[in-house]
């Protein structure tokens, strides 16, 4: 990324815990909301691409960078 604090962050995991942990990060920082769920054939487990921006909160109450 271009700018400190832009991050992108592919989660691979089962489906549930992939999507919670998309839903945290968005809770804390300001991202590019709910992606797309990819799954590769023969891969177990599916990726989700999250981009986030660590400087600012997301829609959390306790939102706060750190």
């Amino acid at each position: 990324m271009g700018e400190p604090g832009l991050v992108v962050r592919d989660i691979t995991a089962d489906e549930a815990t992939a999507l919670a942990v998309q839903a945290e990060l968005e809770r804390r920082w300001a991202t590019s909301g709910t992606a797309p769920v990819r799954r590769v054939p023969g891969r177990p487990g599916v990726t989700v691409r999250v981009y986030a921006d660590v400087r600012r909160p997301g829609t959390g109450c306790d939102a706060a960078p750190g």
